[in-house]
This record gives C-alpha cells, sequence and structure tokens, in this order.
C-alpha cells in the first residue's frame, strides 16, 4: 500500500481519453458520482506485464454501468487499450488496476438525466491487500452486523460503488476489534460473502461456496471453481447457513485484491490452512502469470 496520499502518488491516470498527471485527475466537489453513487469500477491485477483477464473486467464494466442506467461513452477496446497502455507508462510489471465510469456534475439531484459520463483508469502497485505474515496463517474475520440487501432493493449485479458503503463500516468494525475483515450474511441470514471477497469452504475434500443471488459472482471465484473442478473437485455453490461454518474444515476467500487467501477464524468458529486450500493457491498463482493466461 502506498505510504503518501493517493491522490499524491507519482505518474499519470486516463481520463476522458486523455493521460493526465496524476495529481491532476480531479473532479468537482458538486459530481453526482460522489453524492449520489452513481459510479461503477472495477478491480483488476496486472502480473508480468499483463492484465488477468482483462477483457472479463471491462465488459462487466459495461454492464454494472447499464445497471445503473448510463452507458459509458468508450468501448470495451477502448477500455482496455488505455489499461495497457497506462500500465507501459505507469512502467509495471505487477500492478493494481482501477477503471472507474461516473456521471458528471452538470445537474446537482436526485435526477440527472444530462451529466455527462465520465471514465478513468488508475493504476498502482499494491502486493497484497491483507498482511503477507497474516496471510500465510490464515486470517481471522469477525461476523458483520450489516448484511447484503434484497436484490429487489439494490442493483446487486452491478459493481456499484454505492454497494461499498456497508463493506466498509463492516471492515472498520472488525479492524477496531483486531480482525482482518468481516464476514457478511444476505437479508435471509445466510452466508453471503467477506466485505471484498467471495468466501469458499471445504469439507470432506469437496468445496462448498453461497450462490451469488444478492452479490457479485466475482470473475476470481469463477476462475477458482474453474481450478477446482479441473483438480477434480466436487464444487457445491448453494444456500450456506451460518450454523453451518462448525462442520467446514478449511476456508478461504478469493478476489481481485484478495487473490486466495486463507482464513482461519470467523467469529468462535476455525479453520485450518488445509491441501485444499494451498493447492488452489498455488494453482490460482500459477493461472494468473502471463505464460498460463497466454494459452486461455
Amino acid at each position: 500500500m502506498a505510504s503518501v496520499s493517493f491522490d499524491q502518488l507519482d505518474g499519470f491516470i486516463w481520463m476522458n481519453g486523455q493521460f493526465v498527471k496524476w495529481p491532476d485527475a480531479k473532479i468537482h466537489v458538486l459530481t453526482h458520482g460522489l453524492h449520489y453513487a452513481s459510479a461503477v469500477f472495477e478491480g483488476e491485477r496486472a502480473y508480468g506485464g499483463r492484465i488477468f483477464k482483462l477483457r472479463e473486467h471491462t465488459e462487466r464494466l459495461h454492464r454494472s454501468a447499464e445497471i445503473l442506467g448510463f452507458v459509458i461513452p468508450y468501448s470495451v477496446a477502448e477500455i482496455e487499450e488505455a489499461c495497457r497502455e497506462l500500465l507501459l507508462k505507469q512502467g509495471f510489471a505487477d500492478a493494481y488496476v482501477r477503471p472507474i465510469a461516473w456521471r458528471g456534475s452538470e445537474q446537482m439531484g436526485v435526477s440527472a438525466q444530462n451529466n455527462r459520463i465520465n471514465c478513468a483508469v488508475a493504476i498502482w502497485q499494491w502486493p497484497s491487500y491483507f498482511d503477507p505474515a497474516q496471510k500465510l496463517k490464515g486470517i481471522r474475520l469477525d461476523m458483520a452486523e450489516w448484511r447484503r440487501p434484497d436484490p429487489r432493493t439494490a442493483p446487486s449485479k452491478s459493481k456499484a460503488a454505492g454497494l461499498y458503503m456497508i463493506c466498509t463500516l463492516s471492515k472498520h468494525a472488525a479492524e477496531s476489534k483486531g480482525y482482518a475483515d468481516a464476514l457478511m450474511l444476505d437479508w435471509r441470514g445466510q452466508v453471503a460473502e467477506a466485505t471484498g471477497a467471495n468466501v469458499f469452504f471445504v469439507k470432506d475434500g469437496a468445496l462448498h461456496t453461497p450462490t451469488p443471488d444478492c452479490f457479485l459472482d466475482g470473475i476470481t471465484r469463477r476462475t477458482v471453481i474453474g481450478l477446482a473442478k479441473r483438480r477434480g473437485i466436487d464444487v457445491s455453490e448453494r444456500a450456506i447457513m451460518p450454523e453451518e461454518l462448525d462442520g467446514f474444515e478449511q476456508c478461504f476467500l478469493s478476489g481481485t485484491a484478495a487473490e486466495v487467501t486463507p482464513v482461519a477464524e470467523i467469529g468462535p468458529y476455525r479453520f485450518e490452512v488445509g491441501e485444499i486450500t494451498k493447492a488452489l493457491m498455488n494453482d490460482y498463482a500459477a493461472e494468473v502469470q502471463p505464460k498460463q493466461a497466454a494459452a486461455e
């Protein structure tokens, strides 16, 4: 993580078709995306100079915007090219990539039909989402008080900025108690996800993961499912109740930022960093390298 404020990092940001110096990539205080959360974003990682599953991420960015009722004025191909050019311009081989699109400041109020749709991409170095030493032995999760909402009350299929407000609240509460993150239930009381990553459990040699019907079906999540099936591991996508946690042997998180991160503890429940978790960690690390990605 950067040791200086993120608005003062060096380099460039691609913004509305141009590369601007990092500190100069600014928006007005009355931007609609700031006041009403009309913004969508992606989180991607580059490994060895190649952005992993860039097409899938960029297509999801467009779908997320459409769900929020706006059209990004740059095609999938144009955003992909901006990401690749910016990665070269920043001079990073391994980095985190953040495309974002948002409604501008032309109209202020709940309605913003005529606002400009802006788009930007920033790239910075972000080695590990969790403390590396803690990650190897398994991180500790609290049980969040906030729950993922009913999809009839929020655009849960969009990677929309506003949906992360309760994630920030939950993660802050967990960190204040010494945990690394928090496990969130959904509005029905079923296990959902962590604050920024999907969750998997292992029991009797099989994987179990919640059905993503009110939260994102993560790109990393789908990658891990594919890797598990490649190993002949059964994968069950189903409703999981919190009382089932006592019967699971292993647990891990998956996400672009988290990658594959073992979990040793969720509230009162304990898990081992077992062989299946370790194997999928290694498989994912191999999958994201350019030589493997080129064969997809």
